[in-house]
């Protein structure tokens, strides 16, 4: 692999792969069929760009959305790499463009869509473009289990057989029924290697909150992380509108972003989240596969997501660029009842429908959790053995109580009143309030009338709103959400289970808000938005995102270890070649004050082995400039003959000679091959 590692330095800036990374660049490469499951931010575009430099052809990426090929087709072309995209967004000027590279046979990566494969043309053009290799980015939207199903997926498969080639899949989240979707579809009888790296996100730090004013409690998470780009999903359109006006009136950059929008200012909402530090989107789940911004710092729900794969799939968007990130998922009774009855109101068949209640139960499992949510989360996806340390219950455990009475009491006034009604009226039972309602039906005649009054109101509100996360309860649609016990509540009501609760009064608020996690510490801020805004500057120039200059996490990595020289500059991880040709003096000058002096073939090597040997050359030359005894008539090697030197591999007395003449070869010759047999 030391041709991949070369790339990854070289093209990427990075020093070494990412867990999992490296083997599925080995088998991609090698041109087997492979299924990768890596979580978000673990690395997976690099895992088809890399091999696509190492094999001979084009690499067709296959993605789901415009904005997100766009971004990497940038990213690429950025580093180096020779890379197009043909989509309906391109201007005829980009099309011709990837058309020349393509007749020329110098691109590497071709990106399309999905619904390209739909054009009969299609097929020729592939196979006349010499394809090796299809990537497939986001593979579960071939599943009709998944949560993004694409019908346009479905011809993948096809085309794979029609070209010959070898297939790469890759997804962020995949249970075990989507993944034999998957490799049913894409692969058929050509069963693929599969890669299942581990889904934790050790960096997103995981937490959720019972519904408590959940305006304000965005706002005040909002507020402790003034300045950081964040993400706040919400269940409707009008809520999205609502919550970005109220962000911005406290003071945020913030917009909306849903699906009842017109396109084009769906694209100037989207570009301008790419490309602005510290905006806050407030979106539907519209605003989902395309967002491939390394450096958001936060996301938040404000209302429950659909299922466990959704919020994975929707937290994954946070801390990309590996560097800390944080999540807030806010839910409530009201959402539970949403979900539920969208599954039974739904046209799914019955196996679907149990599905997406289990999935469903989940999710609810984690926001009920009791103790650590990451053990819970990655619990669904088959893995165990996990340290968290990261999420709210491990900060402050849960104040866990049997809860077994109150459960039975709130069964038993469902049972006597025969399922008929909702939470507001058998709390009303439980206390024993007399209301016009209760008095009609008789209900102050229950033995369950008045025993609840250990707990207020929200005290019983909470404990549905758990019973309902356990699953314990359902709201009936036939019945106006009316709650129905299930199977999984005999035993409590029976006295042959216990179950245990959250000790959840909903108290009020703290006023106090909660301290906003720095980036970089307290000395490295200021040179931190120095660079930021170099990186901004350059940004602009260049009408592209400012991750796509350098990410987040490379500039508190320039920050924190502050290089002087072009040579430390390229150690910082993210740091490439083509980069560090284009923008290493402008940020030296804000790091170091000034603009590393280097002569351009020396530029060439840094970051390289081959660097610090021409330094060594350099030293010998100087000593030797007169002859080994000072009293010879000065000379030198130019700057590209030493660059050249540095390079080689197996050098030797005649192989210098031919490079740097008689009478050079003759007074460096012995000195420069022994700095080159030292290094190696």
């Amino acid at each position: 692999m030391s041709g991949a590692t070369a790339l990854l330095r070289d093209v990427f800036g990075f020093d070494a792969f990412r867990p999992g990374q490296e083997e599925i660049v080995k088998a991609v490469s090698a041109g087997e069929n492979v299924l990768a499951i890596m979580p978000t931010g673990g690395g997976k575009s690099l895992c088809f760009q890399l091999p696509a430099l190492m094999r001979d052809g084009v690499t067709v990426v296959i993605s789901p959305l415009i904005a997100l090929m766009r971004d990497q087709v940038r990213a690429l072309q950025e580093a180096g790499v020779a890379a197009g995209a043909l989509t309906s967004g391109n201007t005829p000027e980009e099309t011709d463009a990837v058309f020349e590279a393509l007749d020329a046979g110098q691109l590497k990566l071709l990106y399309i869509a999905p619904e390209r494969l739909a054009a009969g043309s299609a097929l020729g053009l592939l196979r006349r473009i010499g394809v090796s290799l299809i990537a497939v980015d986001e593979a579960h939207c071939v599943s009709q289990w998944g949560h993004d199903f694409r019908p346009d997926y479905l011809r993948i498969g096809e085309l794979r057989r029609a070209l010959g080639v070898p297939l790469a899949a890759f997804t962020a989240t995949a249970d075990a029924e989507t993944q034999s979707e998957i490799i049913q579809k894409l692969f058929g009888e050509d069963t693929p290697r599969a890669f299942l790296r581990g889904f934790d996100r050790p960096n997103i730090h995981l937490a959720f909150a019972a519904k408590d004013g959940p305006r304000r409690q965005i706002l005040d998470f909002a507020a402790a992380r003034k300045g950081q780009s964040g993400i706040v999903y919400c269940g409707t359109r009008a809520k999205t509108e609502g919550l970005a006006a109220a962000l911005r009136e406290a003071g945020h950059t913030a917009l909306h972003y849903h699906g009842g929008m017109e396109a084009e200012d769906r694209r100037i909402a989207e570009r301008r989240f790419q490309q602005e530090d510290g905006l806050i989107v407030v979106a539907t789940v519209a605003f989902g596969m395309g967002v491939d911004k390394p450096d958001i710092r936060w996301v938040a729900h404000a209302d429950l997501p659909k299922s466990i794969e959704a919020y994975y799939q929707e937290i994954g968007r946070a801390g990309r660029d590996g560097a800390p990130a944080e999540t807030l998922t806010l839910f409530g009774p009201e959402d539970i009842r949403l979900r539920r009855s969208q599954i039974d109101e739904g046209l799914a068949p019955p196996e679907r429908r149990a599905a997406d209640h289990a999935r469903l139960n989940a999710l609810l499992g984690l926001a009920e959790a009791l103790s650590c949510r990451r053990t819970t989360l990655l619990g669904y996806f088959g893995e165990t053995d996990i340290h968290c340390g990261n999420c709210d219950l491990c900060d402050a455990p849960a104040d866990v109580f049997d809860g077994t009475v109150a459960v039975r009491k709130a069964l038993s006034a469902i049972l006597r009143t025969e399922e008929w009604f909702g939470a507001g009226h058998l709390i009303d039972i439980l206390l024993g309030n007399a209301t016009d309602k209760i008095r009609q039906r008789g209900h102050d005649q229950l033995p369950t009338y008045g025993v609840g009054t250990e707990y207020d109101r929200r005290q019983w509100q909470a404990v549905f709103r758990q019973m309902m996360g356990h699953d314990l309860v359902r709201p009936d649609p036939e019945r106006h959400g009316a709650l129905r016990m299930t199977d999984a509540a005999l035993p409590i009501l029976r006295d042959q289970a216990k179950i245990a609760l959250r000790r959840d009064s909903i108290k009020k608020a703290s006023n106090r808000r909660p301290a906003v996690k720095a980036m970089v510490s307290e000395e490295d801020a200021p040179l931190l938005s120095a660079l930021k805004a170099k990186r901004r500057a350059f940004a602009e120039t260049a009408k592209v995102p400012a991750y796509i200059i350098f990410t987040d996490r490379t500039l508190i990595e320039m920050a924190e270890k502050r290089p002087e020289t072009l040579d430390a500059l390229a150690q910082i991880g993210g740091v490439g070649a083509k980069k560090l040709e284009r923008y290493g003096d402008a940020f030296l000058e804000v790091i170091a004050g000034e603009a590393a002096r280097m002569h351009p073939s020396r530029r060439k090597l840094a970051g390289r082995s081959a660097g610090t040997v021409y330094d060594q050359l350099l030293e010998v030359q100087a000593t030797l400039a007169r002859g080994a005894e000072g009293v010879d008539k000065p000379l030198s090697c130019s700057a590209a003959q030493l660059a050249k030197v540095a390079q080689m591999r197996h050098a030797d007395p005649q192989t210098l000679e031919k490079l740097l003449g008689d009478r050079r070869a003759e007074r460096f010759g012995p000195a420069f091959l022994d700095v080159l047999r030292e290094a190696g």
